[in-house]
């Protein structure tokens, strides 16, 4: 994209000068025009160094569900033919997420100062992905800009949908584990110490379930200092390990070897990459860009590693599928269907079948451990707190055995 200076009527009497980005000064009087500007001179031109420097604070976060909302108004008011920066303003002024107004009204600034949709947007990564913006770029060169929007928005929305399934499936088991946990805390802490006064004035031997209770007990009121500290420190080094590369990918290859989960999350991720890269496809991407742009959407750095090599064969000539065939982490299922898509040249068709397989098979395993997790967590609460009261009171029951 070039830069040209450009002096234009915004009305009878009012001269506006200012930046557009344009491949052409003809493209540049086709955009003014779309302003609504009546362009008087156009030349080639740098921007200013303010421009250059220019650098976006966001003070606050703006919810993926709100972004989604957004796109998919933009959408829709682009396809009923509104220009881009009256769509901004209605979208702002109707937004309930006063961080989100702000940025549209930049937003809308910049481009009405001859900026594109699409660079504006890639001030602000932190609230448009790259896979974003480069989905509004492609939509912009290829005058399909709404098409594009509605795209993104589907996408956004079918993950926000399978990452809320997945928030709901562990809700009630977390919040069982920190009630059964409290209560087990309760017990030990407050309840116990003042039966131990009893146990001890019984004159005779405890059973063994008391004993271990008594000693847990007392380490947790004695030690509780040391408890917490230790599990503090921990939870500082693993944080600081999680930030080098070889402590990222330690736990990355863990969590692919856990049982049941591990299958669970590899699919979940190549699922995730599967339909990211199609998007891309569809949308014109070329397809090393659209890999650059897929593959860091992705959070397990083992698989990231892999689609890389995979990447660079690519970019030497060679072949995805084959690639990702002599890597035993990929399912031979999804590497074969990659092979065929190339070979057939319906490389977006393959990957949305496997997208669409690994999606259903992650639903599954969603419904299947939303279902098991309850009763499983019921069962172990209810057996920790067994154990305590039945520890509690056995020395109570052969009391009342030796007397009778």
């Amino acid at each position: 994209m070039a830069i040209f200076k450009y002096r234009a009527k915004k009305g009878p009497a009012d001269v506006v000068q200012g930046n557009i980005e344009a491949e052409t000064s003809d493209e540049a009087v086709d955009k003014l025009s779309q302003m609504g500007y009546h362009p008087l001179s156009v030349s080639k031109g740098s921007l200013p160094d303010k421009e250059d420097k220019r650098a976006v604070v966001i003070r606050g976060k703006v919810k993926s569900g709100d972004v989604t909302v957004f796109t998919r108004q933009l959408a829709s008011l682009l396809k009923s033919g509104v220009s881009i920066l009256s769509a901004l303003n209605i979208i702002s002024d109707q937004s309930e997420n006063q961080i989100l107004t702000d940025i549209l009204r930049r937003v809308h600034n910049a481009i009405k100062e001859g900026s594109t949709f699409s660079s504006v947007l890639g001030e602000y990564p932190k609230v448009f992905s790259s896979l974003y913006v480069a989905m509004v770029r492609t939509g912009e060169s290829s005058g399909s800009l709404p098409e594009s929007l509605y795209r993104i928005a589907d996408h956004r929305a079918k993950q926000e949908e399978m990452f809320s399934r997945f928030r709901m499936a562990l809700a009630y088991p977390v919040l069982m584990a920190l009630v059964g946990l409290g209560t087990v805390i309760f017990m030990l802490t407050f309840v116990m110490p003042r039966l131990m006064g009893i146990f001890a004035n019984m004159g005779q031997d405890l059973p063994v379930p008391t004993k271990i209770l008594i000693y847990i007990s007392g380490g947790l009121r004695d030690s509780w200092f040391w408890i917490v500290l230790i599990l503090s420190l921990v939870f500082l080094i693993l944080m600081r390990t999680l930030r080098t590369d070889a402590g990222r990918l330690s736990v990355s290859a863990f969590k692919l070897h856990l049982p049941v989960f591990g299958i669970f999350m590899l699919k979940a991720e190549l699922a995730r990459f599967c339909r990211t890269l199609e998007l891309l496809l569809k949308n014109g991407v070329p397809i090393l860009k659209a890999m650059n742009i897929a593959i860091p959407v992705l959070e397990n750095d083992i698989i990231k590693n892999k689609l890389k090599e995979g990447s660079k064969d690519l970019e030497q000539g060679g072949s995805l599928g084959k690639s990702l065939k002599g890597a035993s982490l990929f399912p031979v299922f999804m590497s074969n269907l990659i092979v065929v898509g190339e070979e057939s040249g319906r490389l977006e068709e393959a990957l949305s079948e496997v997208a669409a397989s690994y999606e259903r098979d992650t639903d599954e395993a969603i419904r299947i451990m939303s279902s098991l997790l309850e009763p499983v967590m019921i069962l172990v609460m209810g057996l920790i707190v067994g154990f305590i009261v039945v520890a509690m009171l056995l020395p109570i029951f052969e009391i009342n055995v030796m007397t009778r």
